[in-house]
């Protein structure tokens, strides 16, 4: 813990600073990145929060229920240094996740939620923004088209910053268009829960621009 100046945030301190951006906390498909992560003290009630409002929303379909909760996880990423804690962060999310729809791990979303959560919890450096394996860390955007459909895009960690530089008011790209000023890594065909639950089979479907 010293080595790494490991601080870890009590749980009634996060949600604390959860409540002075509650609009978007409780939004479904608003996106919160944790450039260090820990093993999830603010991803986890992030999380719990998306999940509120799914329930609120959907609960008389359970169809509507389960994808939309899904984009709910796929909405939360982190970045952590330490193997044991990136690991455990995604064990608790899942838990959470599966615990809220009651989902074994033989089901297709728990296999599907275990994939994404190995894309949007990553271990690595958010500031030299590079994964253990000394390559630039990836972040996945996740979109949800209806009736059960994802969409997946491939972006570098590094370009999607400093896109928000150049996006930034008085910038003098800042009248240009998000498409123009940079372009994913990889587009995936739309994606099924089942899709998801094959992991590297879905993975394979990438497609290159």
């Amino acid at each position: 813990m010293a080595d790494h100046g490991e601080v870890f945030t009590p749980p009634w301190l996060a949600e604390q600073m959860l409540d002075l951006v509650a609009g978007e906390t409780e939004r479904i498909d608003s996106r919160f990145l944790e450039p260090a992560c820990g093993s999830g003290n603010f991803l986890v009630p992030v999380l719990q929060r998306k999940l509120a409002a799914v329930e609120a929303k959907f609960s008389r379909s359970a169809f509507e229920k389960c994808h939309y909760a899904l984009l709910g996880l796929m909405c939360c990423y982190g970045i952590e240094l330490l193997e044991d804690n990136i690991a455990e962060c995604r064990a608790n999310m899942l838990e959470v996740f599966a615990s809220y729809l009651v989902l074994a791990p033989t089901d297709d979303l728990y296999r599907a939620a275990f994939f994404v959560l190995s894309l949007n919890l990553v271990h690595g450096d958010a500031m030299t923004m590079k994964g253990v394996d000394g390559e630039p860390i990836e972040v996945v955007e996740w979109g949800y088209l209806g009736r059960g459909k994802f969409q997946r895009r491939d972006f570098r960690l590094d370009v999607l910053t400093s896109m928000a530089g150049l996006s930034a008011e008085g910038s003098l790209f800042s009248q240009l268009g998000k498409h123009e000023v940079f372009k994913p890594l990889k587009t995936y065909p739309p994606m099924t829960v089942r899709d998801l639950a094959g992991g590297n089979r879905s993975s394979a479907l990438g497609k290159a621009i």
